[in-house]
């Protein structure tokens, strides 16, 4: 036996006023599109017929309610019935015309969002030579539909909507908020939308054909737009247009930077309607330097028409809007050069970002963006003219340790700490297999040394067995070659095994037993390749160490360069290390200062 469901009108009415709409002000949005809709219903007919809609707030009306009145069809006792007091009967809206493509909504169900600021709503409406209809709906889900007497009744067809105030929701009634609500949702409509006296609508929208008579003036509208809308001066403005979508519209580039994590917010339209000032989704995550004003006759809002539908047109629109933006960067790469510089000092992130898959763009950021490097800093494509093969630095610490003494070998050297530059590099050979790059592994850099004479190295081994001996505590091997600059005594250099080591050793050592137990199987692998201090026997100061014949003070001076060349190569600082620097400072303190206390 089938039974239906129970429903609770009242509940109903709670759930879906309460909890579907973010804040109460989108009841004079609603209010506005049901109006909107009866003018255009009614203009099907007759083109020639008045577009409409005044409010008149509770200062005007001197009841304490809010009357808002438009010139629309005005609906029949039947529409009536069916419109305002049902709830998800979509195919009886479909049968009396009113899910039609060229509306906004759907008559009846934006009442509801009127109950989070009215107990009571009343609607008097007249369709054409129909008499005059009068229905009140009750916050408890009660309503009462009649006819008016023939001398009682509207004189023109249209419809007048009253609100009687809630305790508590007074505010939302008052004359300055009305007008400011207004202008807000309704400003854009091609329908008149009054306030009292004041008019609020501002005519077409500023980046259609008919808000300037050419594209210079336009684009002076949009600018306008932004500083007065937005808030913001924008850097840019590019047109959009997507007609699958029914898209029209203009991105801002901003002016300044942009937070890459942020969630971007665009103000968008429907049918010339506002339906979010903070619209998600409308753009590619990679462009987060610009905001978009549109307005949209195909994309589908969500039940509370305060955000986009995600659907396959969404997705399409977005892919679009993205090629549109690209479109503007490759333009602004081939007319205006000094444009596109100024253009990435602010906003190099989202473009680099959009390198990452983006063939385009890629040899966009390598012809433009300049790099840094320890030569100075200029783009992939100079780099490649001047030194042939890209070599780099993966990590930016790994660039200081380096771009010194590998300059001082002729070695050019990109930094590709920086955010999304290793992967650009890494991508070039892809785009043109012509281009060579190489990582700079630390150790690569011993290959460029020069090794010492014979003699002089056999002469030293008893210097270095003692040097070796003070740093085996460390896993530190000890090497000397001669290098230039010759003013730096020594060098610490770790290869990419030796830190994933000892990365693995610091986490083995904060790890439970189970999993202490996997790090350490992998760790017996293979032996750790050691960190390497290698020392400049070009230097005055090594030197004059190496000719030392007490072995206490040439480990001192050993463990004094190992925690110097820590400090400039931006290594980090064990405990263990800095217990060594404590005591070998102390230790060369002590022997420099002798005598008794």
């Amino acid at each position: 036996m089938d039974r239906t469901f129970q429903v609770d009108l009242r509940g109903i009415v709670d759930l879906l006023s309460h909890h579907l709409y973010a804040s109460p002000r989108v009841y004079l949005r609603e209010l506005l599109q049901n109006a909107a809709d009866a003018i255009t219903a009614r203009r099907a007919d007759d083109p020639g017929a008045p577009g409409v809609a005044w409010i008149e707030p509770p200062e005007l009306t001197g009841d304490g309610t809010l009357r808002i009145h438009d010139t629309g069809i005005g609906l029949t006792e039947t529409q009536v019935h069916e419109l305002l007091a049902t709830i998800g009967r979509s195919s009886k809206r479909d049968e009396l015309g009113f899910a039609r493509h060229e509306f906004l909504g759907q008559f009846g169900i934006g009442l509801l969002s009127c109950f989070l600021v009215a107990d009571e709503i009343r609607v008097v409406t007249r369709h054409a030579d129909q008499p005059t209809v009068l229905w009140t709906g009750h916050t408890d889900g009660r309503y009462q539909v009649e006819l008016a007497a023939p001398d009682a009744g509207r004189a023109e067809p249209g419809t007048t909507v009253t609100l009687v105030p809630r305790p508590g929701a007074e505010q939302w009634f008052t004359q300055p908020t009305v007008t400011e609500l207004a202008r807000l949702f309704g400003s854009l409509l091609p329908v008149t939308v009054r306030v009292g006296e004041v008019e609020t609508t501002a005519g077409p929208p500023p980046w259609s054909p008919a808000a300037g008579t050419s594209p210079a003036a336009r684009r002076e509208g949009l600018i306008r737009y932004a500083r007065e809308t937005l808030g913001f001066t924008p850097f840019d403005v590019i047109p959009l247009s997507v007609p699958e979508a029914g898209l029209t519209g203009a991105a801002f580039v901003l002016p300044q930077p942009a937070n890459p994590a942020a969630r971007v917010g665009h103000r968008v339209y429907l049918k010339r309607m506002l339906l979010t000032e903070g619209a998600e989704g409308l753009l590619p995550e990679w462009a987060f330097f610009a905001r978009c004003v549109v307005d949209a006759g195909e994309l589908r809002p969500t039940a509370s028409r305060e955000a986009l539908y995600e659907d396959g047109l969404l997705d399409s629109t977005r892919e679009a809007l993205g090629d549109q933006l690209r479109g503007w960067l490759v333009q602004l790469a081939s007319g205006d050069p000094r444009r596109l510089g100024e253009f990435l000092q602010v906003h190099h992130l989202g473009v680099k970002a959009l390198a990452l898959h983006d063939d385009e763009m890629l040899r966009l950021v390598e012809q433009w963006w300049p790099m840094e490097t320890n030569t100075g800093r200029m783009t992939l494509s100079e780099f490649r003219a001047r030194h042939g093969v890209v070599r780099y630095a993966a990590t930016t610490d790994e660039f200081r340790q380096l771009a010194a003494v590998a300059a001082a070998q002729d070695l050019a050297v990109v930094n590709g700490g920086y955010t999304y530059d290793t992967e650009i590099i890494e991508r070039l050979p892809g785009l043109d297999r012509s281009v060579l790059i190489e990582r700079l592994e630390p150790t690569d850099l011993t290959t460029r040394f020069d090794t010492l004479d014979p003699s002089v190295e056999l002469a030293l081994r008893p210097f270095l067995l003692t040097a070796q001996r003070a740093m085996d505590r460390l896993g530190c091997e000890v090497a000397l070659r001669a290098y230039d600059p010759a003013s730096l005594p020594a060098l610490y250099l770790v290869s990419r095994s030796a830190a994933f080591h000892d990365q693995l050793e610091s986490t083995r050592q904060r790890a439970d037993e189970l999993w202490a137990g996997v790090l350490d199987a992998i760790a017996s692998s293979g032996p750790p390749e050691r960190p390497q201090l290698v020392l400049n026997h070009r230097n005055p100061l090594v030197r004059r160490i190496t000719t030392l014949g007490d072995p206490e003070l040439v480990g001192l001076a050993v463990e004094a360069l190992y925690g110097q060349a820590l400090l400039l190569g931006y290594h980090p600082i064990r405990p263990a290390d800095a217990a060594l620097l404590n005591n070998s400072f102390l230790g060369l303190l002590g022997r420099a200062v002798p005598g008794q206390e």
